[in-house]
């Protein structure tokens, strides 16, 4: 289908009759006028009523809001997008609070768990291993020929439930409904892909209705080659697509965007988009807490690729605001599986062992089974932001945060006490603290931010508002500025831009006792404030393709809607 040249308000297809109704992203089931109804062979394929956009929206929340939990409501909206994507979209745009939840974390955690269960429709493409030879005929298919942007997992990390196997496309399916719902970008320009290189998950080889390649996982030089090949043919094939890594282990994560970062323009949004909006909140969370930026110190729980991705982000702004390197890394202190991370610990990556502390530092610290544990570190450092992205449920626990309030009470008296508590980890029942209790054990004084949706918090006759530190502020944005200004790498220095973008719309900036972030309704608005600051600065760098006045047409005209427009028979 495409515009017709003589009416650009029309579009032109060949489709007809169920070929037509059968097409997600044309279909428009009742709403088809009687013209197109004569003109498209569609008489007796639907009921005589001509419906609305609009009344279709009702119709289908009425039936959205009906059922009995969020998985319920997860599959139907993947069936509505299997059936009928201007729809689809138009209920998330028109509801963007409500649908977010179910649509992206927390219910895509259970949407992969029993993906296989409820698998209809093909959607994206499944490159798994036997067929690795046929990568290139796979995608070399005309249908992927408008391809601007990929989402791309192996399911081996999926959220904080850990290996999915094939269920893991559920991610990049969520993740792309996300750039068109939130940034606009165009459903056809939006190719979700799995990795299948089997799965280690034993409840998912035992399970009968599993629809992945029944394998253990390919590991080693294997893998890499399998990758390789992917990524050589889609650079062949889409030489400025857009390559977004997701939910792969921490050992691949991080190796895999470094390798292939300035192959495409690529990123990772569990290291980078994260960090992004937790950076964000940090900068907003400082308007509360009375203490400067360069002056926070910063515990961080889970050191796999999302706590080193936001540590790394975190170090470069607080170097930007004047810290020499050496000053950056001192204010974090970083907690993995096996206690504190400190110098000569074994198995640390270079990356991780330039935020090890000094064993000096740590002589007299009482270590446990597992090294220093958190509490001790808390007690120790005392520390005015405590960051999680462990996927260990509860391990924020009442003790850790009195002693985080107790060791600000001490350093700070009456100047601050407002400790920073961000409970990360998706999805909601690997979430580290609940923010009732949080804010109960600080009696109050809590800023929280959290990684899935929770409820405000009644407390002392105020309302507390908590903060999602969702993704969704950032990728979304990302992902239309880097298609929008053709960019030829994803920099540091974008992605830096784009958590300031968002920063600076904290309603924190008017108001200290404010919601950290944006409401969610302004989504949309807030993807285009990040598009914007990401794509001048790729243009600073040198690494923009369209710029100045061209690349803010090429933002606007990336911007879609979901609303039916008139067709032509072609």
């Amino acid at each position: 289908m495409a515009p017709s040249r003589t009416s650009p308000q029309f579009l032109e297809t060949s489709l007809a009759g169920l070929g037509l109704l059968n097409t997600p992203m044309f279909n428009k089931g009742t709403a088809f006028p009687e013209s197109e109804r004569d003109e498209f062979s569609l008489h007796g394929l639907l009921p005589p009523h001509v419906g609305t956009l609009d009344e279709q929206v009702e119709r289908r929340l009425k039936a959205f809001r009906s059922l009995p939990d969020d998985f319920a409501r997860y599959t139907l909206m993947r069936d509505l997008q299997d059936v009928n994507e201007t729809l689809f979209y138009a209920m998330i745009t028109r509801n963007i609070e409500e649908m977010l939840p179910i649509v992206y974390t927390p219910a895509v955690g259970e949407g992969c768990q029993r993906f296989s269960e409820i698998w209809r429709r093909p959607r994206g493409v499944f490159l798994s291993y036997p067929n690795r030879a046929r990568i290139e005929t796979i995608l070399g298919h005309p249908r992927y020929d408008k391809v601007r942007c990929i989402v791309v997992s192996d399911g081996e990390r999926i959220l904080g439930l850990g290996d999915q196997g094939a269920g893991g496309m559920g991610i990049p399916i969520g993740k792309l409904a996300l750039y068109t719902a939130l940034a606009g970008i165009h459903p056809m320009t939006c190719l979700p892909v799995f990795l299948d290189v089997g799965t280690d998950n034993e409840k998912r080889m035992a399970d009968p209705m599993y629809i992945g390649w029944r394998h253990e996982r390919v590991r080693g030089a294997e893998y890499d080659k399998f990758v390789d090949t992917f990524v050589r043919v889609v650079r062949k094939r889409w030489p400025h697509v857009l390559l977004q890594w997701e939910d792969f282990a921490g050992h691949n994560a991080a190796r895999l965007l470094e390798r292939y970062r300035d192959v495409l323009p690529s990123f990772n949004d569990d290291i980078q988009g994260t960090a992004a909006v937790a950076v964000a909140t940090l900068l907003a969370a400082v308007k509360a807490t009375g203490i400067p930026f360069t002056e926070q110190r910063f515990v961080v729980f889970g050191f796999g690729s999302a706590g080193l991705g936001i540590t790394e982000l975190v170090r470069k702004a607080l170097v930007g605001a004047g810290l020499s390197d050496a000053a950056a890394r001192a204010r974090f202190h970083a907690v993995d599986k096996d206690g504190l991370l400190v110098e000569g610990m074994e198995g640390l990556s270079s990356e991780k062992a330039g935020f090890a502390r000094p064993t000096s530092e740590v002589q007299g610290w009482t270590r446990g089974e597992h090294g220093i544990s958190l509490l001790e570190v808390v007690e120790r450092v005392r520390p005015t932001v405590l960051i999680g992205v462990s996927g260990q449920a509860g391990a924020f626990t009442e003790q850790v945060v009195r002693a985080m309030v107790n060791g600000l009470q001490h350093g700070y008296g009456e100047r601050a006490v407002r400790p920073v508590i961000l409970p990360l980890s998706n999805p909601t029942s690997r979430c580290e603290a609940r923010p009732a209790d949080v804010i109960r054990w600080t009696e109050g004084r809590a800023i929280v931010g959290t990684g899935s949706p929770f409820p405000p918090v009644e407390f002392g006759g105020r309302t507390v508002n908590i903060a999602q530190t969702n993704n969704s502020y950032i990728f979304p944005g990302m992902a239309l500025g880097i298609v929008s200004a053709r960019a030829k790498q994803v920099s540091e220095g974008m992605i830096m831009a784009a958590a300031t973008a968002l920063a600076a719309l904290s309603p924190t900036q008017r108001d200290p006792n404010a919601a950290l972030l944006p409401p969610l309704e302004s989504l949309r608005e807030v993807s285009m404030s990040v598009a914007l600051a990401l794509g001048r600065q790729a243009e600073v760098e040198g690494l923009a393709e369209i710029k100045g006045e061209a690349f803010i047409e090429s933002l606007r005209a990336n911007v879609w809607e979901p609303v039916y427009r008139p067709y032509r028979r072609r």
